[in-house]
């Protein structure tokens, strides 16, 4: 794929070029956050690390303390300071981990029991790590870079704890984007669709009050399993009966609680259901809570017994805005050819907290594929043998400068 690049001889093959001389460097520096996961506001080691490469790298300025444990650098492109930065672009990288033991073998495997970097967001720091150097070596934009490090992706909303730490008051930016790796695509390519890319990802749990008894005089209680069996069926006809054919929704029962594994002849007096709702679109968002909650309550009352839902709204979608998606693509191009550019990616039914930028600012998320060349990679994300594959990290790191050479052009 490098030689791939190099041979193009595209207008900003010269950032792929650049960056793929320190490529060791990256990753020795990603193999190193994958042996020390850390979950959400707990990056106390990769934020070290980060600052302390940040500083040889040569950026300008180093923030920390956005969101307890994120950190924010700036890089001035020619005759731009502190005083005066210009236009600014943001790029952001997650840097959490997964509450998940891992079952690989590499010698840069955990060192922490039940953690690991699941999901590739060591890849992610180490990408805009690359992208840092390069654009502090080189300074070919006019305006400044806003590499943002942020914290607790994985559920704990560590986007929008930035930004209510100032994020975009204290740095500007007019447009920002973020990139993720996808093992279920080709190496290389790389993705982006104009609107929804990512969905909202709600947290749903049913509380089912019945009235418990013995296992052998059901009639004299109302069993709220039985319940919570039928509310289980139902409410998988919300989507298919529910909602038209052209609207996109996932509604799915994760978890059931209920009773004691070891009393075989207790019928519980309660039982809980939790799961997950994914949508692109408030509007059908907004017609299952109402739906889910009508129908639990309609079912257990029809047993004799209570439901109440509790519907959370976790991450909103993640929708690009059309003309930097648009931009990103060409930009993307430059790098590996139209070819290997997706510019209506089929949106994913994965959440992501960067849905909180991209509803302050505009601009866009992209997805690089890390898998086979011509098919899948062996392992999906969020699984215990799931591993980042380094060959993408100049690539991605390429892909970052060149967002902020291309939107900070000259003249």
């Amino acid at each position: 794929m490098q030689e791939q690049i190099l041979r193009a001889g595209m207008a900003h093959g010269r950032a792929f070029a650049h960056i793929a001389k320190f490529h060791p460097e990256l990753t020795s520096f990603r193999r190193d956050l994958h042996a020390h996961p850390e979950l959400g506001f707990e990056e106390v080691y990769t934020s070290a690390r980060v600052i302390e490469a940040l500083k040889v790298c040569g950026v300008d300025a180093v923030h920390t303390g956005l969101g307890k444990t994120g950190v924010v650098a700036l890089v001035h492109g020619k005759g731009h300071s502190a005083a005066k930065p210009g236009r600014m672009i943001g790029l952001r990288a997650d840097m959490d981990a997964l509450p998940l033991p891992e079952h690989n073998d590499a010698a840069w495997k955990s060192i922490h029991p039940g953690l690991m970097h699941g999901c590739g967001h060591d890849g992610h720091t180490a990408m805009l790590l690359g992208a840092a150097r390069y654009l502090a070596e080189t300074r070919h934009f006019d305006g400044t870079a806003v590499l943002i490090f942020q914290p607790g992706e994985e559920g704990f909303a560590g986007a929008r704890a930035m930004m209510e730490d100032g994020l975009f008051e204290r740095f500007a930016c007019e447009q920002v984007y973020a990139q993720h790796n996808s093992p279920e695509t080709p190496l290389g390519v790389i993705g982006v669709t104009p609107g929804p890319m990512q969905a909202a990802v709600d947290r749903i749990e049913i509380q089912i009050r019945g009235k418990g008894g013995h296992g052998a005089r059901p009639n004299q209680g109302v069993d709220p399993v039985l319940v919570a069996g039928h509310i289980i069926t139902a409410a998988q006809s919300i989507v298919s009966r529910n909602l038209s054919a052209f609207d996109q929704a996932v509604l799915s029962i994760c978890s059931m609680q209920a009773g004691n594994p070891g009393a075989m002849s207790v019928i519980p007096g309660e039982a809980t259901l939790v799961g997950t709702v994914r949508t692109y679109s408030e509007a059908i968002q907004q017609q299952i809570e109402d739906r889910l909650t009508q129908l639990c309550q309609s079912v257990a009352q029809g047993f004799g017994a209570s439901a109440h839902v509790i519907y959370e709204r976790v991450y909103p979608a993640t929708v690009n805005t059309v003309p930097e998606a648009n931009f990103a693509a060409d930009v993307a191009t430059t790098l590996v050819g139209a070819e290997r550019v997706w510019r209506n990616m089929t949106p994913s039914m994965g959440g992501e907290d960067f849905s909180f930028m991209l509803q302050a600012v505009p601009g866009a998320y992209l997805r690089i594929g890390q898998g086979a060349v011509d098919g899948p990679g062996p392992h999906p994300l969020h699984n215990s043998r799931y591993d980042f594959n380094d060959d993408i990290l100049p690539l991605g790191a390429a892909l970052h400068a060149s967002l902020v050479e291309q939107a900070l052009l000259w003249g």
